[in-house]
């Protein structure tokens, strides 16, 4: 079993929507443990830490400004959640991150549809509701950007109390 931690933000266009309750269910309905939470504006150097220069190097430093001037264009819900392979089922469960391409049933797919080609007309970046940690070590070191050590709270499920004797 991997137990695993990954981090979830709610961007601004969900506060600013009002759906942070119905997205936070979706991940409670598959058994995600909330271990971290908290509503925050984001800092521009924080932002930065997390939209780090790899991102620069992979999309361009045009793309990077742009997102983190959306990450620090309002208050955002920071999670650190929970669960067996997490950081898999939380990707699966947000969609593809051009919201226009994901698939219906996802988070993106299901609340926004706002493509890559108008963010870049509108020279902003694109407002796609949520990020999830790519890997376990993406979800570690972003978890350290925004939560400190005392802010995550050690909490077993139930699904990891029990162990299976062999007969």
């Amino acid at each position: 079993m991997k137990l695993q931690r990954t981090l979830i933000l709610l961007k601004p266009d969900a506060l600013d929507r009002g759906i942070i309750g119905e997205i936070i269910t979706r991940f409670e309905r598959v058994g995600a443990k909330i271990v971290g939470m908290k509503v925050l504006v984001s800092e521009k150097d924080t932002a930065m830490k997390h939209y780090t220069e790899d991102l620069a190097k992979r999309r361009g430093d045009v793309i990077r400004q742009r997102m983190i001037d959306m990450l620090t264009s309002g208050p955002i819900l920071a999670l650190a959640l929970e669960g067996i392979e997490m950081v898999e089922v939380a990707r699966k469960m947000v969609g593809a991150t051009e919201p226009k391409v994901a698939a219906s049933g996802t988070i993106r797919g299901d609340y926004t549809h706002v493509s890559y080609g108008y963010a870049d007309d509108k020279k902003i970046g694109v407002f796609n509701l949520i990020h999830a940690s790519a890997s376990p070590e993406e979800a570690q070191t972003e978890i350290n950007v925004w939560f400190k050590p005392e802010e995550l709270v050690e909490h077993k499920p139930s699904y990891t109390k029990f162990t299976l004797k062999e007969d």
